[in-house]
């Protein structure tokens, strides 16, 4: 009789209603309901992350930066490394022509012998400009020879200073000698404090040419600054420091198997690069009255 009466209550023709089909998640009606609840929170979720990850600067990629200087001024520094090693074995004779503000050119030879000696002539080298030196480092030791020239008449002869790698003293040293000798090991060593890079060769110079600065803020700077340059074979080809401008003046010829001394040594006094002080004997105002002075 009851469902009777729920037949007679629904209105003829009026389908029977369905339940209303659940909200599309994208998340399989099989899957139980706590999962599926997890599920629709991480969808929820997901676009935020997404944002966030977008907005971190962490995340996005770095911004060009530009080029570093460091590559190029390492390969300077190798190169001239590698040259200046080429020189320390470089066996040759050589001319060159030294500018350095006094006036005149001046020719200076260098003599790098095959077994390691060395050997260096400098007109105008001592006595103020007006004497001529050869400075040399044979097995024996380090010497300086004084040549016959204006200031100094008489025949060469040789001072012993040291040991053949001391280093000469101040006051007897013109330093045109150490681009080809000492300074080449301060070119070599990678821990000097040096700055280097690509130079232009100074006029009437050939060869690959580099600009040389110290780092150091010490007084005692491993080598003038200025410009080196060199042959691919290691000849040095022109130095321009503060003390001048060498340019090699012609092609380099062999060098010999050791250097020969200017002279026979002696127990004689080196001559200073400081023109000699007059002394009261030797000064023009000290002749007697009526006496001609030369």
């Amino acid at each position: 009789m009851h469902a009777h009466l729920r037949a007679a209550r629904r209105p003829t023709g009026v389908p029977t209603p369905t339940p209303p089909a659940p909200h599309r998640t994208g998340i399989p009606a099989s899957v139980p309901p706590a999962r599926r609840l997890t599920g629709v929170a991480a969808l929820a979720v997901l676009p935020a992350l997404l944002a966030a990850c977008a907005d971190d600067p962490a995340s996005a990629p770095a911004p060009p930066t530009p080029t570093d200087p460091a590559p190029a001024a390492d390969a300077a520094r190798d190169e001239l490394a590698a040259l200046a090693a080429a020189a320390q074995d470089r066996s040759f004779t050589a001319r060159y022509t030294l500018a350095d503000g006094t006036g005149s050119d001046r020719s200076i030879v260098v003599t790098s012998a095959a077994d390691g000696t060395w050997r260096v002539d400098v007109p105008g080298g001592a006595l103020g400009g007006t004497a001529d030196v050869s400075l040399a480092a044979t097995a024996d030791g380090l010497y300086q020879c004084g040549l016959p020239s204006a200031g100094r008449p008489e025949p060469a002869s040789c001072v012993r200073l040291g040991d053949p790698t001391d280093a000469i003293p101040h006051r007897l040293d013109p330093r045109v000698q150490h681009p080809f000798t000492d300074w080449l090991e301060v070119l070599t060593d990678r821990r000097a404090p040096l700055a280097v890079s690509p130079a232009r060769p100074p006029q009437g110079a050939s060869g690959s040419c580099y600009s040389v600065d110290t780092t150091s803020a010490s007084l005692n700077a491993p080598l003038d600054v200025g410009i080196y340059c060199y042959a691919p074979d290691g000849t040095p080809t022109a130095v321009r420091t503060t003390g001048g401008t060498l340019v090699l003046a012609g092609p380099a010829g062999p060098g010999p198997a050791t250097v020969q001394l200017a002279g026979p040594v002696t127990d004689g006094e080196p001559l200073g690069v400081a023109a000699p002080e007059l002394t009261a004997e030797s000064s023009p105002e000290s002749a007697p009255s009526g006496t001609a002075t030369p």
